[in-house]
């Protein structure tokens, strides 16, 4: 409010100089004449006053205009606007609204080209896995230490496909998103066998403690968010193993024995980019897996925390509290 006050007076301000300007001439004149002054300083101060009142009704409608102009962020069209009161008002109308409609074009210039790099990406993910699909079947009937490093490297390109795919389907407006109520052990232990010959060929423990959960979830996604939390722990953890147990209440716990996170870190590692110490250090790091993983929980009501300390490893905790769905 104060600060409106002060723009509209530094407006006034040449109309304040100009009456000042007219009264000097005015007393000017009558000096010269050999008028008595006070002649002049009557009706001044009756001007002064008519101009103060005016002052004070032109503002008010300064400030409803002034509003009404700011709240025209979004949705602007012509019946929004003030009302033209003068020639400048009328070319600020035609300025504001050409502006719009160029901004407008804009936008759905934009929105096509994104919806046909979204339909471009997406086809190129399901074109993808017809090849990764083949090669798995070339690999299935091999044992041997080179099959299981390509087979590792092949579930490590799916995973990336997965990752492509999920990236572009968060911000979808149509959700593909099934809740339903499941036990929660069989897709941990689907989870666990895909990563089973990179286990098997690192020589890494995994400690699987059955949760005995149901939860109400989408399945496919909490299989995506699963798949991610693994790999992040195999790829930071270089001896010892993983543990998947459950702890209270409702939360499923998947902690390792690897490098850790440094303290710095660990608020924003579920920011989107944030690689971190870790992933400086990995130079292939997106930065996108856990940041995927608190998106898609947060949109399955779920949620997800860290704690880590560096050299002493990582737990990954997700809660599948069920309070949110109960109160809608």
């Amino acid at each position: 409010m104060k600060d409106l006050l002060k723009l509209y007076l530094k407006e006034r301000i040449p109309t304040f100089v100009l009456f000042v300007l007219c009264c000097a001439v005015f007393a000017i004149t009558f000096r010269l004449y050999g008028l008595p002054l006070s002649a002049v300083v009557y009706p001044a101060v009756i001007c002064f006053i008519i101009f103060i009142v005016a002052l004070v009704i032109r503002f008010s409608r300064f400030k409803r205009k002034h509003l009404q102009l700011r709240a025209l962020t979004e949705a602007l069209t012509e019946d929004m606007l003030p009302p033209v009161e003068n020639a400048d008002d009328a070319d600020y109308r035609r300025i504001i609204l050409l502006i719009r409609e160029a901004a407008n074009e804009r936008e759905i210039a934009g929105d096509k080209h994104y919806s046909d790099m979204i339909e471009y990406y997406t086809l190129w993910a399901h074109q993808i896995k017809t090849p990764i699909a083949s090669m798995r079947l070339t690999l299935q009937n091999e044992d041997s230490q080179l099959s299981r490093r390509l087979k590792s490297d092949l579930g490590r390109v799916e995973r990336y496909v997965d990752m492509v795919l999920a990236y572009l389907r968060l911000d979808s407006s149509s959700s593909d998103y099934v809740l339903r109520e499941f036990e929660l052990d069989p897709l941990i232990r689907s989870c666990i066998k895909r990563f089973s010959g990179e286990f098997i060929d690192r020589r890494l423990s995994v400690n699987f403690t059955p949760t005995q959960l149901r939860v109400l979830s989408d399945e496919k996604w909490l299989s995506f968010v699963l798949d991610q939390l693994l790999s992040n722990a195999l790829k930071y953890t270089p001896e010892g193993g993983i543990t998947i147990s459950a702890e209270e209440p409702d939360t499923l716990c998947i902690s390792d024995t690897g490098i850790g996170i440094a303290p710095e870190d660990l608020p924003r590692i579920f920011e989107q980019g944030f690689t971190g110490y870790n992933g400086r250090r990995d130079k292939h790091a997106s930065g996108l897996g856990l940041y995927l993983c608190h998106r898609v929980l947060k949109k399955l009501g779920h949620t997800i925390s860290a704690q880590s300390e560096p050299g002493k490893g990582t737990v990954m905790r997700i809660c599948f509290s069920r309070k949110k769905f109960l109160a809608e």
